[in-house]
């Protein structure tokens, strides 16, 4: 519940729930109403009205209706204590300069393949959690693709949320297998602001063993709206065989000969040129996560909010349960009786 506005700073309750606690002071009004109604009558049945001043005389209505007046104020401003008026304060989702990075992860089963130690899966895992680690202030998507694309998680600035999901990335998670790299860019492209011209970037990172032809159209989509994809290679262009976890057999083909998975660097290579990106080859995940970071801290940045913050907020309960203890200690030194001098 919003209650004021200035210079773009709002107050709010934090538990808006307890104001409707304020409703009570219409049936404690409605009582004291009908308390005052009672002893005009009272006083009308006794029918002297000489004896009655007499005996009244001391006592002050006035006094009767303030000591009631604030005791009430009294009430109302404990529940508005309650409900904790508050405002942000400079912690509450900082504006930063940063991109939108959507990062594209090959989960196919020849990522289980072991030129890369231990294997181009983990290893890929890897280098997008260093990576995660030096977005600074960027926000970061994941898309996990094989025979399918899907959109693990959409563009957010929390990154332990991110490297939670690259952790549990695997081809299960993906059970149409090959490797449609254009489905991934399009689902990247998809999820990235295509009203804006700059301030985007894709990581692509696979084997790019299978061609996809889909993908040179994507691209030119991808580099008309300014999008710059970097493309990681995994493996070796001499390949391995792919063995897949818990089982001592390397997959066969048809004709029962083992199957050599090779990287296909000139693949990824011609996606980055396309789009004015860089390759690099995945062999040291640390310098290969430094090289591409610094390369996307170097392109042109927007504000972005850090939603992953936690918001900072001043709190004024105190000044409403502080006024409400002086009423109350003003009120007890208020006498229903008239004072002397009066």
């Amino acid at each position: 519940m919003l209650v004021a506005c200035s210079n773009r700073t709002m107050f709010s309750f934090e538990h808006t729930e307890f104001l409707i606690g304020l409703l009570i002071i219409i049936p404690l009004v409605l009582l004291f109403l009908t308390v005052l109604n009672w002893k005009k009558k009272v006083t009308k049945a006794l029918g002297d009205d000489k004896l009655i001043n007499q005996l009244t005389k001391n006592y002050s209505s006035k006094r009767f209706k303030i000591k009631f007046i604030l005791i009430t104020t009294c009430i109302a401003l404990l529940i508005v204590a309650a409900a904790n008026l508050r405002k942000p304060v400079s912690g509450e989702k900082e504006r930063k300069a940063g991109i939108d990075v959507m990062i594209a992860l090959d989960v196919s089963k020849s990522m289980w393949a072991e030129d890369t130690k231990p294997s181009r899966l983990d290893a890929a895992k890897q280098f997008v959690s260093l990576l995660v680690d030096r977005m600074d202030n960027n926000r970061v998507g994941l898309v996990l693709f094989a025979g399918r694309a899907f959109l693990q998680m959409p563009l957010t600035s929390d990154f332990s949320v991110a490297k939670l999901y690259v952790s549990n990335a695997s081809p299960d998670a993906v059970p149409m297998q090959g490797t449609v790299v254009g489905d991934a860019l399009q689902l990247c492209e998809n999820s990235l602001d295509t009203k804006e011209k700059k301030y985007k970037a894709v990581v692509l990172i696979s084997d790019g063993e299978d061609h996809d032809p889909h993908s040179t159209k994507i691209l030119q989509q991808l580099a008309d709206n300014g999008v710059i994809v970097n493309t990681i290679g995994v493996g070796s262009v001499e390949g391995a065989p792919i063995m897949e976890p818990g089982s001592n057999i390397y997959k066969t083909d048809i004709n029962g000969q083992t199957v050599i998975s090779k990287l296909n660097e000139g693949e990824l290579m011609q996606i980055a040129q396309q789009t004015n990106g860089v390759y690099q080859h995945l062999g040291n995940a640390e310098a290969t996560a430094n090289n591409i970071a610094a390369a996307l801290n170097n392109m042109e940045k927007k504000a972005i909010e850090s939603e992953g913050d936690k918001k900072q907020y001043a709190s004024f309960y105190y000044f409403f349960t502080l006024m409400a203890l002086l009423i109350l200690i003003a009120e007890i030194f208020i006498p229903e009786v008239k004072s002397k001098i009066n």
